[in-house]
Parts: C-alpha cells; sequence; structure tokens
C-alpha cells in the first residue's frame, strides 16, 4: 500500500513496564538507548504516519518524550497490548482522523521499517479487517515448538494469505510450507473499535492467542510473507542477542 493511499496512519506502540522475566524491560538499554526508543526510531524509520508511544509508567513517558517521541499514559491494569492501545488511540485521536492504526509491541528492537510498512498491505483489499505478519519457517525445531505461533492460511499470492486460523500446534499437516506468524497488527480503525468490544473467545482462551478473538466473530484477517523475524525481546539472553542485531547494523 503506498503511503499516498493508505488513509491516515498512526502507529502505537504499548509498553508495559511489569516484566517479571526481564524487570524494566522498556528501559533496558541497548546500544546506547532504551529498547522502547529503539522500537519508536524502528517506526519513525518506516515513515508511515504518527508514532505514538502508549505507557504505563512515568518513567518510561519521560524517557520517550526527552528522546522526541510521543507518549501516552494508560492504565496499568489491561489485559492486553490491544486494549492499551484502544485507550492510546482514543486520547491521541479523540477526533477520529486516524483510519489505520498499526500496532507494534514494545519488545521489538530490531523489527524492519520495511516489515512496518508491510503490515499495510493487504488492507489494499476493502474486505480486509486486520492484518498482520508471517515468515516462512526454515527451522525443523520451529515447527514443533508451541512457542511459535503458526497461522494456517489460504494462499492469496505468492506474498500473502488470508488466515484462517493460528496454533501453536504443528499445522497445517501434510507437504508444503509451514508460517511463524509475527505479532504486529495493523487495523482499520472501526475493527480495533469491535475487537476490543468482544469477549475473549473460546479457541482463544485454548490457545492463548487473541486474534483468535477476531476470527471467531468473523472477522477477516489477511496476512503479509515477509523475509526475517524481529526478535522479540523477554529475558536477558534475548535482550543480549538484540544488542548483537542493532550493533552489527550500525557498523
Amino acid at each position: 500500500m503506498n503511503r499516498e493511499n493508505s488513509g491516515k496512519v498512526i502507529v502505537l506502540i504499548p509498553a508495559r513496564m511489569a516484566s517479571t522475566r526481564l524487570p524494566g524491560k522498556p528501559l533496558a538499554d541497548i546500544c546506547g538507548l532504551p529498547m522502547i526508543v529503539q522500537v519508536a526510531t524502528r517506526a519513525q524509520e518506516a515513515d508511515v504516519g504518527r508514532v505514538v508511544v502508549a505507557v504505563d509508567d512515568q518513567q518510561v513517558f519521560d524517557v520517550v518524550r526527552e528522546a522526541g517521541f510521543e507518549a501516552i499514559m494508560t492504565r496499568i491494569d489491561h489485559q492486553s497490548g490491544s486494549d492499551r492501545i484502544y485507550e492510546a488511540l482514543q486520547k491521541a485521536d479523540p477526533n477520529g482522523e486516524a483510519e489505520i492504526v498499526i500496532n507494534v509491541q514494545g519488545d521489538l528492537p530490531t523489527v524492519e521499517p520495511a516489515s512496518i510498512r508491510a503490515a499495510l498491505n493487504p488492507l489494499e483489499n476493502a474486505a480486509t479487517d486486520i492484518a498482520t505478519l508471517t515468515v516462512a519457517i526454515a527451522e525443523e525445531s520451529e515447527k514443533t515448538n508451541p512457542n511459535i505461533v503458526k497461522v494456517v492460511g489460504s494462499p492469496l499470492s505468492d506474498t500473502r494469505l488470508r488466515a484462517l486460523y493460528f496454533t501453536r500446534a504443528t499445522a497445517p499437516h501434510g507437504e508444503g510450507p509451514l508460517y511463524h506468524h509475527i505479532g504486529l497488527y495493523a487495523y482499520r480503525r472501526q475493527a480495533l473499535e469491535r475487537f476490543v468490544s468482544l469477549q475473549p473467545s473460546v479457541l482463544e482462551r485454548r490457545e492463548s492467542l487473541e486474534q483468535l478473538r477476531a476470527l471467531e466473530a468473523g472477522m477477516r484477517i489477511d496476512v503479509e510473507i515477509v523475509d526475517s523475524v524481529p526478535l522479540g525481546v523477554d529475558t536477558p539472553v534475548e535482550l543480549e542477542k538484540a544488542r548483537r542485531i542493532l550493533s552489527a547494523r550500525t557498523r
């Protein structure tokens, strides 16, 4: 989707201070910048629209603002990142000017700006409510790893699927590629509003995958196939890996 044809886009980055495995995660130093600032920088480099960080901690709010980015303070009791970005959207854009909302998780400091841009592509189809990303799985071990969420989808083109299901199981069965889901979403504003109004669904609870709520409600999710999986940082080991990746990029 070309930027001039994409409607008015806002990129919202939820940042939650509480983390049991990596305390103070948004402020963890990566190559001289807090993680949340690295993520905001990647979003700014994508150049698709306004970037706003949704925080629940004053220290993170101050760090984001000092780095030159917009920040919105949100409640600490949200059950999901989607709920947090919806509150942030209402505060940041109360007049409803943004037509498309991109949700970039605050723990993806290595996300490629091109991947953020690619999330807009499925919304070229007016029938698509939500767009997300995936990568073909290359490592055999990932195919059976329940921590790697798979997209089961019907091919629309060489670079796009229509999502039929998301699962932690090894699926679909038989010969052919398996796809690793990347939890970065682009919502039409009305789709986000509907999504957060829905109650958690049966399959969502069973798989612990929030996006199944949308599919069970009959919403359409299309998936763009990209080249790389951004590193999600949840542990000290992953933090060190992110430092190595971004250090190599700046050489």
